[in-house]
């Protein structure tokens, strides 16, 4: 007997030792399961970081760029002169700064020219002292014929000290030879700023290298590293092959394992990677590990334990079949295992049995709970709150509910209650009683909603309008900038079609587009930024508009939904018409600039050639100028100058041409003359016009003129021969005592006198 209580006791035992090992099992998968959800939500998270911070540095260096292309056009059109005063001041007069993007991160505009040494600046009308004739930057163009823009390495700024990613662009003179560069820089600061808005955790940041391996970030690890290069390392090679993607490395700088999320930077030679620590990412994986690991590990010791004590018992009760022990003993184990509080109550509330999770919980071991009322267990309090729940069970109806316990250790525990009649027929004969401690799950679902608020909070504080789609094409979300933009409400737009909600129309003739977000969808990538346009559903304004479109994919792969974002770029497009008209119209004037003024000058000629025609040219220059801006100031200056060039359009035709050359300087095209005469007319007009004197907020101020006129053919086949000539003119009637007009008449002869101010007194 005592054989068959030892055989039947080391049954018992091996059996608790393998729930214990199943429960160890279930805990590792669950973990494992964990850990991986957490890995897999870290990298989609900073993969997004990484294209949200790409697109906004991509925006920024592509407004850098094309102002460095409008200067170097204006550049490229500039003939070379003799005299350095007025090679300085002909590139003042053809480089409109005012074209230049405006950003509190980006540095004045240069122009270097082929020596290195600055010769015109956005920033001083007197050009700052410095040559970079050794920078790399300026070699790339000189030494190498590098072609298109060259980001430098990131260094102080000769000029202000800051440090900066340099931007360049060459340009050649009109014989085709290198004649300098024009020069903007990012600060450096910009790039921290940028990534300042992310906490990635310890040890993890954002990077910013340029494709030569280049450090120019690394946040928020400080400047230190800037100006160093990785190349030829692992994850280096790997940013340069790839382009785009995500692995986990090893940091060549400071041994980190991180989880590295890259992309090149639109089209520069850049590449931006979020690098999270994987200590980092799995730090809180790892606490509950921890917590779980040690709570298995208890609980599997218990099991044990409670084995232990169940073969305890089974030799102590020497009397009792083999066949009940061992049957107690497998009911008993099952029970006191589980970490739910298990129990068996009479119809009068009294304890038949309870599992050992009461004394953990209530600390009432099973054999002082046999016997035990209800309310004694419970207290009177609660029990008085579960009394109708409990007599409800007792008439037969199951009950199930969630509330909450403190243990006898003051532990806090969410619990699921159910309380389950045991029947004989239609008689209730007691309850079954199961209590399940669901905090962790509790906690977890209340984790989840506060992703979810914020994530909707997000959505809603962010600046752009973002619309959200299932796999059908369905919308299932706006946010208020949508709203704003779309004229749909949330409500109104959920379930309709997104191509209702964003009818995209190209900006130019307003065909309506393809839908971006279902070929993405379609595709299962993300599209680049599309421009078009959107109307507003009731007040029908038209909006223009740039629209990103990405896949939503599950953890399977599978494309669940899309995501749309849309810019409001209406601003940006008006900038864009008038950056256009600046291009070819004097800012303070309005008048025609320089070159319009040469493309209707090739069109007059060609028109004159035809018909036989004269087209004169007049070069006006206002007599003591300088004295009034010396005296009154120059916006008393840009006043006058303002009311000098209405005086000069209102003697003129419609055809005619006035365009201010620069300073006080104003060349007048007349096309289609049948006459010199006619030009001569128009000079005496000119100079009547200059009689009455100028009055600049209540003060009378008096203004003498000298100008110079040449005529086509006779002078000149081209506007840069006609001008120079009419220049040559005006520069005598100055010589000649001022206030006058003078024809010119040949490189041998003085030009002639057209009219002079007295004879007009």
């Amino acid at each position: 007997m005592s054989a068959v209580r030892s055989l039947l006791s080391q049954r018992f035992l091996w059996m608790a030792l393998l729930l214990s090992l199943g429960i160890g099992a279930l805990s590792v998968r669950a973990l494992w399961t964990l850990r991986n959800d957490e890995w897999s939500y870290a990298l989609k998270a900073n993969t997004n970081l990484a294209g949200t911070l790409s697109h906004s540095l991509e925006w920024t260096l592509d407004a850098v760029d094309q102002s460095l292309l409008g200067v170097v056009e204006s550049l490229e059109r500039v003939e070379g002169i003799s005299d350095p005063a007025r090679l300085h001041r002909r590139l003042r007069e053809a480089v409109r700064f005012e074209s230049v993007v405006r950003l509190h991160a980006l540095g004045d505009v240069v122009v270097i020219n082929a020596q290195g040494d600055v010769i015109l600046d956005s920033g001083s009308r007197e050009p700052r002292k410095a040559n970079v004739a050794d920078r790399d930057y300026f070699l790339a163009f000189k030494e190498q014929q590098h072609d298109g823009l060259f980001v430098g390495r990131p260094v102080p700024s000769r000029v202000t000290g800051i440090m900066s990613l340099p931007l360049a662009r060459g340009f050649r003179t009109p014989q085709g030879e290198f004649g300098g560069i024009v020069l903007s820089a990012v600060r450096l600061s910009y790039f921290n700023e940028l990534f300042a808005s992310v906490d990635l955790g310890e040890n993890s940041g954002v990077n910013l290298f340029r494709a030569d391996g280049v450090i120019v970030a690394r946040f928020p690890y400080g400047d230190l590293d800037v100006g160093k290069s990785i190349a030829g390392s692992a994850n280096m090679l790997r940013f340069q092959n790839e382009k785009q993607g995500s692995f986990v490395g090893r940091a060549a700088l400071d041994g980190v394992e991180r989880s590295y999320s890259f992309t090149q930077v639109g089209r520069f030679p850049l590449i931006l990677n979020v690098a999270q620590a994987k200590a980092t990412i799995l730090k809180k994986w790892n606490r509950s590990a921890w917590g779980l690991g040690i709570f298995t590990l208890a609980l599997m010791l218990a099991c044990m334990a409670l084995a232990v004590l169940f073969t305890r018992e089974l030799q102590r009760r020497q009397a009792v079949s083999a066949q009940l022990q061992r049957a107690e003993r497998d009911m008993s184990t099952i029970l006191h295992s589980i970490p739910s509080v298990v129990g068996s109550w009479d119809a009068q509330l009294y304890n038949r049995f309870g599992n050992q999770a009461h004394e953990v919980w209530f600390g009432v071991p099973p054999q002082k709970l046999r016997g035990m009322h209800m309310s004694e267990l419970l207290g009177p309090e609660r029990f008085k709150h579960t009394e109708l729940l409990l007599r409800k069970a007792l008439e037969g109806e199951a009950q199930v509910f969630e509330t909450t316990l403190t243990d006898r250790r003051g532990v806090s525990r969410h619990i699921i209650v159910s309380y389950t009649p045991e029947r004989d027929g239609e008689q209730v004969l007691g309850l079954f009683i199961q209590a399940t401690d669901i905090t962790e799950r509790k906690r977890m679902e209340d984790q989840l909603f506060e992703e979810k608020e914020l994530m909707r909070l997000t959505l809603q504080s962010i600046g752009d309008a973002v619309v959200c789609c299932n796999a059908a094409g369905h919308v299932t979300y706006l946010n208020p900038v949508a709203q704003r933009l779309t004229g749909w409400q949330g409500f109104d737009a959920a379930g309709c079609d997104v191509d209702e909600v964003i009818r995209l129309v190209a900006t130019e003739g307003g065909a309506e587009l393809k839908s971006p977000l279902r070929t993405a969808m379609q595709r299962d990538r993300a599209l680049p930024p599309t421009r078009g346009a959107v109307t507003h559903r009731t007040t029908h304004q038209r909006f223009d508009v740039e629209l990103s479109a990405s896949p939503i994919a599950d953890r399977h792969g599978q494309v669940t939904g899309g995501v749309a974002v849309l810019r409001d770029v209406t601003q940006a497009v008006a900038m864009e018409a008038r950056m256009a008209r600046l291009a070819h119209y004097d800012v303070l004037t309005d008048l025609p600039n320089r070159v319009l003024l040469q493309d209707r000058a090739q069109q007059a000629i060609a028109q004159a050639q035809r018909e036989g025609k004269h087209v004169a040219v007049l070069y006006l220059d206002l007599d003591g100028f300088k004295q009034v801006n010396d005296a009154m100031g120059h916006d008393m200056g840009d006043q006058l100058l303002v009311q000098w060039a209405r005086r000069l359009q209102a003697v003129v035709r419609q055809t005619d041409t006035v365009c201010r050359q620069g300073g006080d300087e104003f060349v007048l095209l007349l096309p289609a003359l049948s006459s010199a005469q006619q030009a001569c007319v128009v000079a005496r007009k000119i100079m009547q016009q200059c009689l009455a004197p100028f009055v600049l907020q209540g003060v009378t101020v008096p203004m003498g003129l000298s100008g110079g006129l040449s005529l086509y053919p006779e002078h000149g086949q081209s506007l840069d021969e006609l001008t120079r000539h009419a220049d040559a003119a005006m520069y005598a009637a100055k010589q000649a005592g001022r206030n006058q007009m003078r024809l010119y008449t040949g490189p041998a002869q003085p030009p002639a006198l057209v009219v002079q101010k007295e004879d007009l007194a």
